[in-house]
C-alpha cells in the first residue's frame, strides 16, 4: 500500500510540473522569422460574441505585434477557468470577476490583470410577452438560476435595491446550460444571466423577442469579465504579461472599430458558435459595457481602485467572498495596457 501511495504521489507531482510548465515559455517563429512567446488564453464559456476581439486580433497579427502566438481555447465555466489559470494548465484566463474572487479567497494563485467589462451584463431575461418593464413586475414570477453562482448570489441585492424582497420571486434551480430551455419551454417565466449571451441566442431559437432588466440599469453595477494569471506568471514573466495585456486592449480597439470584421473572425471558431448574426448582436452588446464613468475616454482594460473597492463591497455583502480585502488582493494594478 505505502508503494503504491509513493507511486501515485509520484505521478501528482508530475503532473503538477506538466500543467505548470518551465519558468520560461514556449516560443515559436511566425513566417517573417520572429520569435513569439506561444501563449494560451482559456475563455469562460464556448465562443462567443464577447471574445470576437481575440479571434480578430490573432487574424489581424496584433498579438504577433506584441511578440505572442495566441491559442485560445473554450471554457466551461469562469471557476473552472480561473482554477486552471491558477494551476498553470493555461497561461490566461478570460473569466468573471466574482470567480476569480471568491478563488482567491480559497488561496488560488490568480490575480487579475485587468478587467475589460467594467458594466455587469447580469440581468433578469424574458420573452418580452411577459410584459415585464420594471423589477417590480418580477413579483410572483419564478427565474431560472444555478445555485451558488455570483448571479444568484448577487440577485437579493438587485431586489433589495428595487425595493422588493428575495420572497417575492421564486428561484428555480437549473443548470448553467440548461436555463433558457427553462424559459423556451414555460416552465419559469426568466432566466438569470448575461444579456451578451442567452439574451440573443434565445430570441433566434424561439423566434420571439427578448427583454432584460439589467441589473446595472437599476442601482447594482459590478465588475464582470476580465483577464487573469498567476502570481507566478506575473513574477517570472512579468514583461510577457505586459504585452499581453497590451495586446489584449489594442485587439479590443481594434475590433470595436470594425465590428463586421471581428465577428467574421470568429468563424469556424466552435461547433457551438452562434449564427453570425447573433454574435453580432452579442458582441454590439458587450461593447456597451467597457467602462465605468471612472474610465471613460481610457483604453479598454484601464481599472481604477475605486471601481474595485465598489465591486469587493459588493460581493462581500453577497457572501461570494468572506471579507472585502484591499484590491490589491484581487488585482495587479502595475500592468495597465500601454499605449
Amino acid at each position: 500500500m505505502k508503494l503504491r501511495a509513493l507511486a501515485a504521489s509520484a505521478v501528482a507531482v508530475l503532473l503538477l510540473a506538466a500543467g505548470c510548465g518551465g519558468s520560461e515559455p514556449e516560443t515559436t517563429t511566425n513566417a517573417e522569422g520572429k520569435q513569439l512567446d506561444k501563449v494560451t488564453l482559456t475563455l469562460n464559456w464556448y465562443p462567443y460574441g464577447e471574445h470576437a476581439p481575440f479571434y480578430y486580433g490573432k487574424a489581424q497579427g496584433i498579438y504577433e505585434e506584441h511578440g505572442i502566438d495566441l491559442q485560445i481555447r473554450a471554457g466551461q465555466g469562469s471557476q473552472k477557468t480561473v482554477q486552471a489559470t491558477a494551476a498553470g494548465q493555461t497561461d490566461f484566463g478570460w473569466a468573471d470577476t466574482p470567480a476569480l474572487m471568491a478563488g482567491v479567497g480559497q488561496g488560488l494563485d490568480v490575480k487579475s490583470i485587468g478587467v475589460f467589462l467594467q458594466t455587469t451584463p447580469a440581468a433578469a431575461q424574458f420573452f418580452s410577452e411577459q410584459n415585464i418593464s420594471s423589477p417590480q413586475d418580477l413579483k410572483g414570477k419564478t427565474i431560472a438560476s444555478t445555485a451558488g453562482d455570483a448571479l444568484s448570489k448577487t440577485f437579493p441585492a438587485f431586489l433589495r435595491a428595487n425595493g422588493m424582497a428575495e420572497g417575492d420571486v421564486e428561484l428555480r434551480n437549473t443548470d448553467a446550460a440548461g436555463k433558457m430551455a427553462a424559459v423556451m419551454s414555460g416552465q419559469t417565466d426568466a432566466l438569470l444571466g448575461y444579456a451578451t449571451d442567452q439574451g440573443p441566442t434565445m430570441q433566434e431559437k424561439a423566434g420571439k423577442e427578448v427583454s432584460y432588466l439589467r441589473f446595472a440599469d437599476y442601482g447594482l453595477n459590478f465588475y464582470s469579465n476580465g483577464l487573469l494569471t498567476s502570481q507566478r506568471n506575473i513574477t517570472e514573466n512579468r514583461d510577457l504579461v505586459q504585452r499581453m495585456v497590451t495586446a489584449t486592449s489594442a485587439a479590443w480597439s481594434a475590433a470595436q472599430e470594425d465590428q463586421d470584421a471581428a465577428v467574421a473572425a470568429m468563424e469556424g471558431a466552435s461547433e457551438q458558435l452562434p449564427s453570425a448574426e447573433v454574435v453580432s448582436e452579442q458582441f454590439a452588446a458587450t461593447l456597451e459595457l467597457l467602462h465605468t464613468e471612472a474610465t471613460t475616454g481610457e483604453r479598454p482594460g484601464v481599472n481604477t481602485e475605486q471601481d474595485w473597492q465598489e465591486t469587493i463591497q459588493i460581493f462581500a455583502d453577497a457572501g461570494v467572498i468572506e471579507s472585502a480585502e484591499d484590491p490589491g488582493t484581487y488585482w495587479e494594478s502595475g500592468l495597465a495596457p500601454k499605449e
